[in-house]
Order: C-alpha cells, then sequence, then structure tokens
C-alpha cells in the first residue's frame, strides 16, 4: 500500500458500518454442539502494528526549512548591488591635484515569493471515538498521522517542483536556473551506466566548476549540494571503480571532486523528482548551494492543531489543522544549476501486488 493523492473524490471517514455485514464468523448449530463458538471467539491474536501507507519524502535533507513568520501572503527579500563611477579598475587611482572622486552607488532590489495555506481537518464520529477507547486503540493518533503525512507528502511536491495550480516552481524547475547537458561519453550517449568512472567525474566537476564560476568564485557560493535521480546514484552507490578495486565510483567522487578539493563539504543524494525532469523527459542533476543565504522554504507558521469542536449534528468531532507556507525561495538563481541527458540505466522491475486484507476461511461447521 502506498500514498494515495485522493484529490476531489470523497474518501470517506471512519464510520460504523450499517446493515448486513460480511466476512464475520457466524456459528450454525453443528458448530455450537461441537464447543467451537469458545474457540472461535478466543484463538484470535491481533496483530498491533498498524500497517501505514509505505512513502518516503526527504524535502528536510535538501533545503533549510526555517520556522516563524506568522500568517501572511508574502515573503520578501532584500538584495543590493553595487557599483562605481568608471569602474573598480582605473578609475579608484587618485594623485595629488585630483579633482574628483568616484562615487559608489547602491542599488536595492526586493524579491517576493508566494506564501500559501495548508488546511484539512480529521473527523472522528463520537460511538467510534468510545469504541476505540474500549479496544485501547486512538483514532484521534491514527488519523494525526494521516494529517503528517499528507503534509510531509504537500511539503514534498512544492520544495521540489512548485504547484502548477499556484504558478510556483521549486528546487528541480525553477526556470531561472542555468539549464545545460552532461556531455556523451565514449558509448555515444550522456548515460552514467554506460560511462567510465573517469567520465562520471568529469561531470560532477564541470557541474560544481560552471555553478561555482557562476558565483564569480565566491569561496561561500561552492556548491555542496548535488541530486540524482535514484538509478544513477544507486549506480554509482553499488558499482566499483574497476573489477579489482574495492572502492566504488560514489568513493571515488568524493574524494575527487573540485567542491572538497577547495574546502568545499559536498554532499550526493538521491530523489525521486529528478527521474525525468529533465529536457524530453531526460533523468536530471541538480547542482546547488544548500544554505539559507542562497535558498530555503520557510513554514511561516508550523502545522498546528488550530481549533477542535463537537458536532452535534453529525454526531462527532471535527478538528481543523494548519499552516503557513511559502514557495521555494531562491536568492542566487545562478548557484543552481541543472544537467539533463543523464539518461538511465537499465534495470529488471518488480511489481508485487498485495493486499491488506484477506477474508478468512471457514472452519467446519460454520454458516455460510
Amino acid at each position: 500500500m502506498s500514498f494515495q493523492n485522493m484529490g476531489t473524490t470523497n474518501a470517506g471517514v471512519i464510520a460504523s458500518i450499517a446493515g448486513p455485514i460480511n466476512n464475520i464468523f457466524a456459528m450454525d448449530a453443528a458448530g455450537v454442539a461441537s464447543g467451537n463458538a469458545f474457540l472461535t471467539s478466543e484463538l484470535e491474536k491481533r496483530d498491533t502494528l498498524i500497517r501505514k501507507p509505505l512513502t518516503s519524502v526527504t524535502y528536510p535533507r535538501d533545503i533549510v526549512v526555517q520556522t516563524g513568520g506568522g500568517w501572511v501572503d508574502y515573503v520578501s527579500a532584500l538584495s543590493v548591488a553595487y557599483g562605481l563611477t568608471g569602474g573598480a579598475g582605473n578609475s579608484p587611482v587618485t594623485a595629488g591635484g585630483a579633482n574628483g572622486l568616484p562615487i559608489v552607488q547602491a542599488s536595492l532590489d526586493k524579491g517576493v515569493y508566494k506564501a500559501h495555506v495548508f488546511a484539512v481537518a480529521l473527523r472522528i464520529m463520537f460511538q467510534d471515538m468510545q469504541r476505540s477507547n474500549f479496544i485501547g486503540r486512538s483514532l484521534d493518533q491514527l488519523l494525526q498521522d494521516g494529517v503528517r503525512l499528507a503534509y510531509d507528502k504537500h511539503m514534498d511536491q512544492s520544495v521540489y517542483v512548485g504547484l502548477d495550480e499556484y504558478d510556483t516552481t521549486g528546487l528541480v524547475n525553477n526556470p531561472d536556473a542555468v539549464e545545460t547537458t552532461v556531455a556523451d561519453g565514449t558509448s555515444g550517449n550522456g548515460n552514467w551506466s554506460e560511462k567510465t568512472p573517469d567520465e562520471i567525474l568529469n561531470d560532477v566537476n564541470t557541474a560544481l566548476l560552471a555553478t561555482w564560476a557562476a558565483a564569480e568564485y565566491d569561496t561561500s557560493a561552492i556548491p555542496n549540494h548535488i541530486l540524482l535521480p535514484y538509478e544513477e546514484y544507486n549506480y554509482i552507490m553499488t558499482t566499483k571503480v574497476t573489477d579489482l578495486a574495492t572502492e566504488t565510483i560514489f568513493d571515488f567522487l568524493m574524494k575527487n571532486n573540485v567542491a572538497s578539493k577547495n574546502g568545499g563539504d559536498l554532499f550526493i543524494g538521491a530523489t525521486r523528482w529528478c527521474k525525468g525532469a529533465g529536457t524530453g523527459g531526460t533523468d536530471r542533476m541538480v547542482v546547488y548551494v544548500n544554505h539559507e543565504r542562497f535558498l530555503k522554504v520557510e513554514e511561516l507558521v508550523p502545522l498546528s492543531r488550530i481549533m477542535s469542536a463537537p458536532n452535534v449534528a453529525n454526531v462527532c468531532y471535527d478538528t481543523a489543522y494548519m499552516s503557513n507556507i511559502s514557495e521555494v525561495e531562491i536568492f542566487y538563481p545562478q548557484t543552481i544549476t541543472y544537467w539533463d541527458n543523464m539518461g538511465g540505466y537499465t534495470c529488471f522491475s518488480y511489481t508485487v501486488a498485495a493486499t491488506l486484507y484477506t477474508p478468512p476461511r471457514r472452519a467446519p461447521g460454520l454458516a455460510p
């Protein structure tokens, strides 16, 4: 079972079952006479583990999440550019008898970023709440976990690709980021699975150097974060440099990349959002500086339980959860670059179908 986005579909609420109940043991006369009524009710082991949807979120790893700010519609950030009359080369040179000095000028600019409200509600029927107390389970906690999962999935999408309907973008599809392609290897294409370790290292170092060069080689802007699709990431993690070597391509990259050699601390990680994110549906490598000075996302109001009230008309308790979140704020667009045409490598894929509940097989003496 995986997380499902229900969209506008009404998924219903936890409620009592009315009418005929299927898949419940019922004894006929032979079953009662054999004494199986007692055994059927007692010989049952209840699994206390509730199996939740299989999913993953990686956004807290790949971006700074700043908290605080309140209920706002926009987030603003100031930037400044400096200029000098005649430029900073020959113009500041002066001597005795000079009749003027170049003037330093400053140009301020304000960037504005959208914020939006995340809001969901959960409903617990009164009689179901009483029944959950009887069996020792908390429906409120169960549904709170669902709220948190929905919030994390929302944040994951907002951080990586944004929300189409609200015209926001994320880490892997920002229109201001420089987009290019990795060089073809000796195999004739850019697929990492068909490249040598040296060619893969060249791709990484070319991306790091190009991104750093766009930042005027500022030492605080050395790229420190690379995102890859899981296919390419797992390939370099598990493939050795040579048949006789003990280190993997990943180890080789971490030792010989230009970021580490220049005092930086490089992280290479995987996210599913890079798969097919490039031009023409190719895989994308994202290179950037993961620091709040360069980019971040803001939880202006963290996910909170806003209010809870009884609903007499429906005999239930309704609870609202809300949060205020900004779009991804990229302050230096030149410090994030995209490298497409990495392709992917061929692998075997298996699909396993599983059911969470199987009706019990009927024992002798049970009524149909």
